[in-house]
Order: C-alpha cells, then sequence, then structure tokens
C-alpha cells in the first residue's frame, strides 16, 4: 500500500490543493476484473427482486400448507439457499415432516404459529409476527396455525436448493411439553 499525492492541475496557485491518496498493488490482470467489471456481467448476475405476485407454487408440499417458491437455482441463480413463502390456513395444521440434511428458518409475518417437533411431536412452542423459529436438520416437526380466524404467513429459507420434504406418519402425543426458548448467549 502506497501514500500518494494528488494536485488538482485546473486551479489557481491559491486554490491548488494537495490531497493525500491510499492506493494499492494489484496485479493488473485482476484490475478490470475486480474493479471495472464488465456491465452486461452484473447486469445478470447481479441482485435479483422477485416480485410478490410471482412466487411459484410449484414445490415441494406437504399437507395443510401451500408452499410457494420465491429464491432457487432456477429462479434467481442462488447456489446455497431457498427462499420461498409458507401459508397455513385459519385453524390447519400440516403433516409431519422433516427437510433431510437442510437447516430451515422461519419468519412468522401474520398470525401465530405453533410448532411442534420430536419423534413423537412431544415439544412445542409459539411464534407470532416478527419472531425467527429454526428447525435443525432431520427433526420431524409439525406446523399448525394456533388461529382459528387468521391465516399464517411466513417466509422460509432454507440451506440448500433440493425441495426436500420427507413426509412422515407419526402418531403425536396427545399433550406435547411447552418449550420456552432461553438465549445462551444473553441468559438473564
Amino acid at each position: 500500500m502506497r501514500v500518494g499525492r494528488l494536485i488538482r492541475a485546473n486551479q489557481s496557485p491559491k486554490q491548488t490543493r494537495i490531497e493525500n491518496r491510499v492506493t494499492h498493488d494489484h496485479n493488473r490482470d485482476d484490475h478490470d476484473e475486480h474493479h471495472h467489471p464488465v456491465q452486461d456481467h452484473w447486469r445478470e448476475n447481479g441482485v435479483k427482486v422477485i416480485a410478490g405476485n410471482s412466487l411459484d407454487p410449484n414445490t415441494a408440499q406437504t399437507p395443510g400448507m401451500n408452499r410457494a417458491t420465491a429464491i432457487s437455482k432456477a429462479r434467481a441463480g442462488a447456489e446455497k439457499i431457498w427462499a420461498g413463502t409458507v401459508t397455513i390456513h385459519a385453524n390447519a395444521k400440516t403433516g409431519a415432516h422433516h427437510h433431510g440434511d437442510l437447516e430451515s428458518i422461519i419468519y412468522v409475518v401474520k398470525g401465530k404459529a405453533r410448532m411442534r417437533w420430536g419423534e413423537k411431536l412431544q415439544y412445542t412452542a409459539e411464534a407470532g409476527p416478527g419472531d425467527f423459529i429454526y428447525v435443525p436438520p432431520f427433526v420431524p416437526h409439525q406446523e399448525i396455525n394456533a388461529s382459528r380466524d387468521e391465516t399464517l404467513e411466513c417466509v422460509v429459507v432454507r440451506s440448500g436448493q433440493e425441495p426436500v420434504v420427507v413426509n412422515l406418519d407419526i402418531e403425536p402425543v396427545e399433550k406435547p411439553e411447552e418449550i420456552r426458548w432461553i438465549d445462551p448467549i444473553h441468559r438473564e
């Protein structure tokens, strides 16, 4: 790294300013690629905005919910994540399922979600608007709309591209144990 001086030439002696500028050395071949990319490259391979009214419902489904894809390799060029929406109608629930080795994050936009999980769906927790839900790989779970009259709307992000949904035939326990999340970093 070098510090250079820049003197503005088109100024009178009184107006001449000397500025310190930081410059760096790099391979000239890398310069164009990293600092001045071909405009068309970023036009086609840069940021993608997917309109909410253009989500694709042709994705793996679980009885009781409607999934729609927003971000995938085919739709946006994403390599390592999948994102979409989930809608569960009032007083409805999904079948038990898991997503293989994928991690899932669910963000509740509207409504009240009740999650059940475990080999017999023996654990439960609730989430409302603004809450995040984390589902680890291979965890059997079920999403339930805890409202009798409001649709549950969520955004889902998964750690992979494959539309893995393994629907399970589970006989759930009658009264699941309620689990309250405690922040392991900021315990009170």
